[in-house]
């Protein structure tokens, strides 16, 4: 299974750099695309990434479901070859509309999430999903430093080459999988598509009639709406509160993503053969308590960079969410499952960057009654700690 775990972590690394790849570019594409000013362009980027996550949130369910039917092999390289197709049809795009039509593809194709979630329930055995979702979570971190590192580089040969490369990766990967991936649903575990659990309400009803997995599904929204405060304010905080300039900014994010790698990929099995995987999700929102109680009032941006690591130790909760909801589900249902947490997911991606940047806007404003940059982090502790009160109410049966 090695050479198939490898194809489906790298999908997800893709995944992620393929977002990280075009975001250095996207302000001056878009410029580029529809002349106008760089404030034209931010509501245009702002309306292409909305697009993205609505796609995912309304797919991930589809795609996890047709997975569960029609196994995890077609539905996988399916999409990694539309994917690179759309990257070239980015590439070569001359308008806005044809840049939108492509988010909206490339949101649909990168909510393989799910699918890759669903093989990884199906190879682990149920003491070993919450160490192996956290390789998942691992790749992904992995994919968010180098997509922003890579894409800037190759910016610099002009705003259209990280597209093709994004292309290239996502070809070279569906040659890989071509040739390794093996299918891992039975004709046992196999269950019918029906497209009134494929939609993302229909499929959270369906998950939310098994007992204890309602009461988690929350707890996994609002730890994703709490800790997506990151990407959605971090440089606008750190420049406003520390003076930060981009480089700093980047080096920040690219700490951060390095120590979610190494907490989901490799402390975080150790952590759950010591503790379990309840007590791995308790601490992880405690790590999060403490990060962003300090976030919310430091001055020192010496200290926010120590505090990084701690901060990081959050990425405990969701792999450990995850191996407690994938032991909760028949094996018939790990593509539904993981398809309904990418949905979840992708609906905080659209919730938190309006409800953080909106505090963060009200409390940094220099005529507000009281300034606090750092109130975002506020309003993340708590809808962590809501989070954390559910979670210890909520005791689903896993085997």
């Amino acid at each position: 299974m090695r050479l198939p775990l490898i194809f489906v972590l790298t999908t997800v690394m893709i995944d992620a750099m393929g977002i990280g790849l075009i975001m250095p570019i996207m302000p001056n594409l878009l410029v580029e695309v529809q002349g106008g000013s760089l404030a034209d362009a931010a509501i245009w980027g702002g309306i292409l990434s909305t697009a993205f996550a609505v796609m995912q949130f309304l797919f991930s369910p589809v795609l996890g479901s047709l997975s569960d039917a029609y196994g995890r092999r077609p539905v996988l390289l399916i999409s990694l070859f539309i994917m690179a197709l759309d990257y070239l049809v980015m590439a070569l795009a001359g308008s806005l509309w044809l840049l939108l039509i492509g988010r909206l593809v490339g949101g649909i194709t990168a909510a393989t999430h799910a699918t890759a979630g669903a093989y990884i329930a199906d190879i682990s055995k149920p003491a070993e999903k919450a160490a192996n979702f956290g390789l998942l979570g691992a790749a992904f971190g992995a994919g968010f430093v180098l997509g922003p590192l890579i894409g800037g580089l190759l910016g610099e040969m002009g705003t259209r080459a990280p597209f093709y490369a994004a292309a290239v990766l996502a070809g070279l990967n569906f040659a890989l999988g071509w040739f390794v991936m093996r299918e891992t649903v039975t004709d046992d575990t196999r269950r019918a598509f029906d497209w009134r659990r494929a939609n993302p309400f229909g499929a959270f009803r369906a998950m939310a009639s098994i007992p204890g997995i309602k009461g988690l599904l929350w707890v996994y929204f609002l730890y994703s709406v709490a800790i997506y405060v990151y990407p959605a304010i971090w440089s606008y905080f750190t420049a406003e509160q520390f003076g930060w300039q981009p480089q700093m900014i980047g080096v920040s994010l690219a700490i951060y993503g390095i120590s979610m790698a190494l907490v989901q990929g490799w402390l975080l099995r150790h952590v759950v053969r010591w503790v379990g995987e309840r007590r791995t999700v308790i601490w992880g929102q405690v790590f999060d308590f403490v990060a962003f109680g300090i976030l919310a009032v430091i001055t020192s941006g010496n200290l926010a960079l120590a505090l990084i690591p701690i901060s990081a130790l959050g990425a405990l909760v969701q792999p450990a969410l995850q191996g407690l909801m994938s032991r909760a589900v028949a094996d018939n249902q790990q593509g539904e499952l993981q398809g309904v947490m990418t949905a979840v997911h992708a609906l905080s991606m659209v919730v938190s960057p309006l409800m953080m940047t909106a505090a963060f806007a009200q409390f940094s404003d220099r005529d507000t009654a009281y300034y606090l940059p750092g109130a975002p982090f506020l309003l993340a502790l708590v809808l962590m700690i809501i989070g954390c009160l559910v979670f210890l109410r909520t005791r689903p049966s896993v085997t």
